[in-house]
């Protein structure tokens, strides 16, 4: 895979770069809205599509064939996942700076052109777009705070610094992160061990326009382990802290049964307090057990060089003016 090479001259001042899965129904209406925006030094949309199963292929080349402004279409050969996806648009973004945001809608762009300006005014690297309300399900939300209490301890950054998935990057920061070719990418960790030039921005978060959320309580899982085991061995040092702890007890329990039966005194213990003790240690262990296999199964898929991601076909608008108000 390649990396995204410095802005050309002629590149444009900012690159939309859009993930899709089945955003058939959603993908047309964002990008009118996309093509009608006015940036001063132009802009380009990047349309990720990440092995979508309904006719979300045919929908991008429709709106190739219609561009009013540049439109590149990235196919990959199946699906690999949201951050695989946003790695793949930014390594074929051209913009000096590169904004990511959702394909159903619900991250209005025009807030995304005030990420770009805020990052240019106050020479950001990154600005991550903090909701004011999120409207996303109960569920969603919870797993949301979670994940920023998880990162607070797990990832290099301010405590309690909110990281979303709508940001705006330089290419100097996208550049680096693609060069990262891991199966289990978290582009939030990834950016932090490039820049800590980083800045947040209040924007409204809009109710999705049509359909469901792809976005599963597997995902979300499968993200708090990308956070935590790719980018910190945390986990097995509160693996090894839980298991002195316990061991602790299980010294202390020996000397108080120790005493109870040297001076005859004390409760008559059971199968049912025994059975207990003994799913009690037999769960710490297989918790720790299956830890560390979650470390040694993603090393075991990395060294064999499972694909990050595997691009199918790119597809390019012809040559386009730029919009109205545009240089």
């Amino acid at each position: 895979m390649n990396s995204n090479p410095s802005p050309a001259a002629d590149a444009p001042a900012l690159s939309f770069v859009i993930p899709l899965y089945n955003s058939a129904d959603t993908i047309g209406p964002l990008v009118e809205v996309i093509s009608s925006l006015s940036v001063p030094g132009g802009h380009e949309i990047v349309l990720v599509n990440d092995g979508s199963r309904d006719a979300t292929r045919e929908v991008c080349r429709r709106l190739v064939a219609g561009a009013r402004v540049p439109i590149v279409v990235v196919e990959h050969a199946r699906n690999f996942g949201e951050h695989n996806a946003v790695l793949t648009g930014w390594r074929h973004a051209r913009g000096a700076h590169i904004v990511n945001l959702d394909d159903d809608g619900q991250n209005p762009p025009e807030e995304a052109v005030r990420l770009w300006r805020h990052a240019v005014e106050q020479g950001l690297d990154v600005v991550f777009g903090h909701y004011e309300v999120k409207q996303h399900a109960a569920w969603r939300n919870w797993g949301s705070g979670l994940t920023t209490w998880m990162t607070d301890w797990a990832l290099d950054k301010p405590r309690g610094f909110y990281l979303s998935s709508f940001r705006c990057v330089t290419a100097f920061v996208a550049r680096e992160v693609g060069l990262n070719t891991g199966p289990f990418p978290y582009l939030d960790g990834l950016i932090l061990q490039v820049t800590q030039r980083i800045g947040s921005l209040s924007v409204s978060h809009r109710e999705r326009a049509t359909g469901q959320s792809g976005y599963t309580l597997r995902r979300l899982v499968r993200l708090w382990l990308s956070a935590c085991v790719n980018f910190s061995v945390m986990p097995l040092r509160l693996a090894t802290v839980l298991g002195l702890c316990m061991a602790a007890a299980g010294f202390l329990a020996l000397g108080v049964v120790s005493y109870w039966w040297w001076t005859g005194s004390g409760p008559a213990f059971g199968w049912g307090s025994l059975m207990a003790a003994l799913l009690v240690f037999s769960g710490v262990q297989l918790v720790i057990l299956g830890l560390v296999g979650e470390y040694l199964g993603r090393m075991f898929i990395t060294i064999n060089q499972r694909p990050q991601s595997v691009v199918r076909e790119v597809l390019r608008a012809p040559d386009v003016a730029c919009p109205p108000g545009q240089s």
